[in-house]
């Protein structure tokens, strides 16, 4: 009896739950209604067949239970009983999938006038890529990754000598659809936002893809959603949806990749922006902070707090003073002189002169 009444309460403890948590779906912002329309249906099968199969189980519970001098009656098969279960779980099952396959079929086939992002995975940072002019992007090769050439283009292709390189957030117009090509340089990972109802593998050797329209204008969380690592719990990026003017000044701003080859800084003026503020935007979305800490705390990397004029024990055994010639040193040979204690799992990376100063200006002065 009191196993009976257990099953009830959690029953209506459930249902309670469900329609009077505080945690459901963010607030939708994208044109993908119809995902949640599949989830809806999800929750409504699925929840019936919970609340059926448990009631079932308490009644049953309460109806046989043990009584003195009662037998129990045998009964192996039941052919009508079966057939009605087999149909009755097939309607469910359909009822579940047949939504999601037209939502998923409409998902994998973007409009031929949506404008195309290029979405880069890489431990742990995002990085995003834009057709220039031409509306077209070049080709890339992982032969041609280096710290210079961190998206891998191809020196010898004109298609991608106007390709705009964001290392920073994404942005995207609002009421025009964004068809995202996704790349991982390195493991599995997933982008996803949750706003916009999307998720995608990146799988390294291959470029997966996604589409949607962004509805309202915001910022978003980029993350990442399958496991790459020890920094994949903080490999996250914004997508910022824009205004039509808005995001023509912004685009117009970023640098293309015969810009970055040749060091010309045109298009990538942060006027009014102090040094130390550029060094922690860079921060952010170069991925430094995914494991280098600015609080003190340990991390996968040693925290950047009160870093410069730090003795630190290198696994040598030998000491070094953190001044800017080895902070330099650590962030484009990280492997030459690694602090003991961590593992020399850092890449190499790339920033231009400025763009190292306002890292330094950053550390040095509003982490001291």
């Amino acid at each position: 009896m009191i196993f009976a009444i257990a099953l009830v309460i959690l029953v209506i403890g459930s249902v309670l739950f469900h329609f009077l948590s505080p945690w459901y779906l963010t607030p939708l912002a994208s044109n993908w209604s119809t995902i949640d329309d599949t989830l809806d249906i999800t929750f409504l099968v699925t929840g019936f067949v919970f609340v059926v199969v448990n009631l079932f189980m308490a009644y049953c519970v309460y109806k046989f239970r043990h009584k003195e001098g009662a037998r129990a009656h045998y009964e192996p098969e039941n052919k009508k009983l079966e057939i009605w279960l087999t149909i009755i779980t097939s309607i469910g099952v359909a009822a579940m999938l047949t939504p999601g396959l037209y939502v998923w079929a409409d998902f994998v086939s973007p409009p031929e006038d949506a404008s195309i992002v290029e979405a880069v995975g890489k431990q742990w940072q995002w990085s995003y890529r834009y057709p220039g002019e031409d509306g077209k992007l070049g080709s890339v090769d992982t032969r041609h990754t280096t710290t210079k050439n961190p998206f891998g283009m191809n020196p010898e292709d004109p298609n991608g000598q106007d390709d705009v390189l964001v290392l920073g957030d994404m942005h995207i117009p609002i009421n025009r659809p964004v068809k995202m090509l996704l790349r991982s340089q390195d493991v599995l990972h997933d982008f996803a936002v949750a706003e916009f109802r999307v998720k995608m593998d990146l799988v390294p050797g291959h470029v997966t893809s996604l589409w949607f329209t962004p509805t309202v204008e915001g910022k978003y969380d980029v993350l990442c959603e399958e496991l790459c690592g020890v920094g994949h719990y903080n490999m996250r990026s914004y997508v910022v949806v824009d205004t039509k003017a808005d995001y023509d000044i912004w685009l117009s701003s970023q640098r293309t990749y015969a810009q970055t080859v040749s060091g010309d800084n045109a298009g990538a003026s942060m006027e009014g922006v102090s040094a130390s503020e550029q060094g922690r935007m860079l921060a952010i979305s170069r991925g430094c902070v995914a494991c280098h800490t600015t609080n003190g705390t340990p991390g996968i990397g040693p925290t950047w707090k009160g870093l410069f004029g730090k003795t630190e024990t290198l696994v040598d055994g030998s000491n070094v003073v953190v001044d800017e010639a080895y902070f330099i040193e650590s962030i484009v040979s990280p492997n030459a002189k690694v602090v003991e204690g961590y593992s020399p799992i850092m890449p190499p990376s790339s920033f231009t002169d400025a763009e190292m100063k306002a890292l330094i200006a950053y550390v040095k002065d509003d982490l001291k």
